[in-house]
């Protein structure tokens, strides 16, 4: 008898379908509520098995894998990173995830995942600097105007209400961009032209470049007192955005220092270095920002529980839709022992 049908087909969301998801709720309201679950799995860290990501890197760029397993679920993503794509039309990052039932191994979603990496990573960083950006925050530089800063700007001023922005890109065709997208959404943008103009008056500076080396973004005497710095650029082995000196200025907190040591701005330092964990804050295990002149620093390369909780948020998402694609992807044998049978009968 073969098991029954809703046993062996696999919810897939689709570019479509996500696109459809993210517009239905609102941008918004689906960044904070994606931020919701993600730091409800921060306060349980310790309870996740867990591990660097698995790379493979070329010299044209990374491919990675992404696994997390908590009690009765699991999940993994693929990620490429591939900066020349865009030469030739294509994306510099796409990815895909799949969460799985413990109990049994078996899928029970598929999803696209450059969209929701992109919002995860959005609203990561909000959370992140919901505890230690500074409280009167209203002004951030985003530095690098490419596919991710739409989404750090939305995720900024659903979680701490940021609504001036002023941007900087070395190519001024993604600073027009970013600049129309965000002005039709309501925000203040100022386009400058350089790092040191985009960086006056801003509480909060976030840097989303793409090239895969070793840069300078944002030297040290452009940090001031009081300010949070969100680096999300840098996120591979010999890729880095920030001067070695404002990471020895500042508090640098990160998502999994096994990972961040290799891929993230703390590269550049000793192995010893103290950093603290992120998760920590979140839990109430470890303060948020400490003063009015701190340097808090997130030094963000992506980890995989934040994949965790974006599909476990478009499971229950999902759950909800009416007409969502399955795919058939489990063999279903009448009788289990019996795969090649089913080979035969299907002859």
């Amino acid at each position: 008898m073969s098991a029954p049908a809703a046993l062996n087909v696999v919810p897939f969301v689709s570019v479509d379908t996500m696109m459809k998801l993210i517009n239905r709720h609102g941008a918004e309201r689906f960044l904070t509520e994606l931020a919701a679950y993600i730091e409800e799995d921060f306060r349980r860290w310790e309870s996740f098995q867990k591990t660097a990501r698995v790379a493979a890197h070329s010299p044209d760029g990374v491919i990675e894998l992404m696994p997390a397993s908590h009690d009765t679920l699991y999940a993994f993503k693929y990620v490429n990173g591939h900066p020349k794509n865009t030469r030739s039309g294509r994306q510099t990052v796409t990815a895909f995830g799949l969460l799985a039932d413990v109990a049994t191994g078996y899928p029970i979603l598929l999803s696209e995942m450059t969209l929701l990496t992109a919002m995860r990573t959005a609203a990561t960083s909000a959370v992140a600097a919901k505890y230690l950006a500074p409280p009167a925050a209203r002004t951030m530089a985003l530095i690098g105007n490419g596919a991710q800063s739409e989404f750090q700007a939305l995720a900024f001023r659903a979680l701490l209400g940021i609504d001036r922005l002023r941007l900087y890109d070395i190519d001024p065709a993604a600073t027009r961009k970013c600049a129309a997208n965000l002005a039709r959404l309501g925000f203040d943008v100022t386009a400058c032209a350089g790092v040191a103009e985009a960086v006056q008056g801003a509480q909060i500076v976030t840097t989303a470049t793409a090239d895969k080396q070793c840069a300078t973004i944002l030297s040290d005497n452009l940090v001031g007192a009081g300010m949070h710095i969100n680096a999300i650029g840098g996120d591979c082995p010999g890729k880095t955005e920030l001067h070695r000196d404002i990471l020895l200025r500042a508090r640098i907190l990160v998502e999994y220092p096994p990972q961040t040591r290799v891929e993230g701005e703390i590269q550049q330092l000793p192995p010893d270095h103290p950093v603290e964990e992120l998760w920590r804050v979140i839990a109430g295990q470890a303060p948020g920002r400490r003063g009015a002149s701190e340097i808090t620093l997130f030094d963000s390369v992506g980890f995989a529980i934040e994949d965790f909780s974006a599909l476990r948020y478009v499971r229950d998402q999902v759950l909800l839709m009416p007409g969502v694609e399955k795919l058939d992807m489990l063999a279903d044998p009448d009788d289990p022992r019996d795969l090649f049978g089913m080979i035969l009968r299907a002859a």
